[in-house]
């Protein structure tokens, strides 16, 4: 399937379907208060395990860097650099095989759904109404509204959305990707 192909039936629905949540979200959920990043607003899904909240993400990954000056600049840049570098690799032909090819297509929804909020999240928020440009997008952030807890061990996973999910299932298949072979055949010991 030719790249635009992956674009249009991957990529293109999971990005339309990451921004929808995340509106949705933005729109039910009250903004978070100043010095917090989450909303007290919690829906649950599954009693003690699965909830919707709504949390700002400006930093990294699992909100390193939340509330920095830096952060949200540095992803910015980040993101948008890489997937310049993935678009560039996969249309010259670097991306070969079924497998390399979802995880590009999911790779481009997810960095896509993110760098979105970036750009646009700060300018909605009700604290920096009068403020400029550059300030507004400054506080960026990513909304994020996935909230799961196991509670075995007590251990409450970081909030996340349908982006995420999409690099993370992106990265399983480039891992994948690496103990395959050519024509999708496991590499053999023999072959080495």
């Amino acid at each position: 399937m030719p790249i635009k192909r992956y674009l249009l039936a991957i990529s293109l629905p999971l990005y339309v379907l990451d921004q929808i949540t995340k509106w949705l979200i933005v729109f039910n959920f009250p903004q978070p208060g100043a010095g917090s990043n989450g909303s007290f607003k919690v829906v649950p899904v599954i009693e003690g395990y699965f909830n919707i909240v709504r949390v700002h993400n400006q930093g990294v990954a699992f909100g390193f860097g939340n509330g920095t000056l830096w952060a949200p600049m540095v992803f910015l840049c980040f993101s948008s650099c890489a997937l310049v570098g993935l678009i560039w690799f996969w249309r010259k032909g670097g991306m070969q095989g079924k497998v390399l090819n979802w995880a590009a297509a999911l790779l481009v929804a997810g960095i896509c759904g993110n760098v979105t909020d970036r750009l646009l999240q700060g300018f909605f928020l009700d604290a920096h109404r009068g403020e400029g440009f550059l300030t507004r997008l400054s506080k960026g952030y990513v909304v994020d509204f996935l909230d799961f807890t196991i509670p075995l061990v007590n251990f409450r996973w970081p909030s996340f959305n349908v982006a995420d999910s999409c690099i993370c299932v992106a990265a399983f298949l480039l891992i994948l990707s690496t103990f395959r072979g050519e024509g999708g055949k496991e590499v053999s010991a023999a072959k080495k």
